[in-house]
């Protein structure tokens, strides 16, 4: 593969939602500005912050006519503030940064050196273990990405901070559904549904972790991981799905036998009452979630 020689030609929309983030967007804005790649605009999307984290915003958009900051009318929530953002966006990439996170200087230059290696690839994902095969970047079809999920290693579960995603691709499957805690998961399904996606190396952006984030509820209720393995029972039975035949059917055997596990994990380690819910939620007996359980 003949390397393309990165002349930043393409502008970036980088996109940063935020809501109650003033001990932390000043760092994740700065980590922006102090890029290599100098083609993009930040876009700040506010969702009614009570705090100062618009000041501090604004403060920054005096300074560098690159950067635009908005203030939603109404709180729109996690997910629906993304799709804003982005409908803002004029780049011909979508490159989230969140307001407590931050990307390394040379963290734009890889990730569009990266991606315009292949035309077709509709997104990238990076922070990614290596490779034992081969060296980053490479591209996978829509086949290869499921199977590389399923059956190899994790790929789906990437936050939007490890993407780097076309803005075509994005409108064209009409971003975020609006899922809470789903939504970067549900996404990388429906984009590799149309798209080959591109993989790339650690190094790139850096994910702060603080008692405020969202994804908290992932360690303390197990109905929200629950909820992740259910959404994958849905996504490999559409018929978009590039999995089929035995392929698939391995997949959804695959994802009932997890729900089986968190059903029995729950009633272990939480309480009945929680089992119960999750068990409502997927249909199953008790008797098939042991068969479950003891199927390999």
């Amino acid at each position: 593969m003949e390397l393309k020689k990165n002349k930043e030609t393409e502008l970036v929309s980088v996109l940063m939602t935020v809501y109650n983030r003033e001990k932390y967007i000043a760092e994740a804005i700065e980590s922006i500005i102090n890029s290599t790649y100098k083609n993009w605009e930040l876009i700040i999307v506010d969702d009614q912050s009570k705090d100062n984290s618009v000041a501090i915003a604004k403060s920054y958009q005096a300074k560098d006519d690159r950067i635009k900051v908005y203030v939603n009318e109404i709180n729109l929530g996690d997910y629906p503030n993304r799709n804003q953002a982005a409908s803002y966006a004029k780049g011909k990439y979508l490159k989230y940064v969140d307001a407590d996170d931050m990307i390394y200087p040379h963290g734009l230059e890889q990730l569009v050196y990266y991606i315009e290696q292949f035309p077709e690839a509709g997104y990238g994902l990076c922070s990614l273990p290596q490779d034992k095969l081969q060296q980053f970047p490479f591209q996978l079809s829509a086949k290869d990405a499921y199977q590389r999920h399923y059956f190899q290693q994790p790929l789906f579960h990437k936050a939007p901070l490890s993407s780097i995603i076309k803005r075509e691709a994005f409108e064209t499957i009409g971003g975020f559904s609006g899922k809470q805690h789903l939504g970067d998961f549900e996404m990388w399904h429906m984009l590799s549904n149309k798209y080959n996606v591109v993989l790339m190396p650690q190094g790139i952006v850096w994910y702060r972790e603080h008692d405020d984030q969202q994804m908290n509820d992932n360690r303390t209720d197990p109905f929200v991981p629950f909820k992740y393995i259910l959404l994958a029972e849905e996504l490999l039975k559409s018929d978009k799905c590039p999995l089929k035949g035995l392929d698939q059917e391995k997949a959804i055997q695959k994802v009932r036998k997890q729900q089986s596990n968190a059903i029995l994990s729950a009633m272990k380690h939480h309480s009945i009452s929680k089992a119960i819910e999750m068990k409502t939620k997927n249909g199953m007996s008790f008797y098939t979630i042991l068969k479950n359980k003891f199927k390999k």
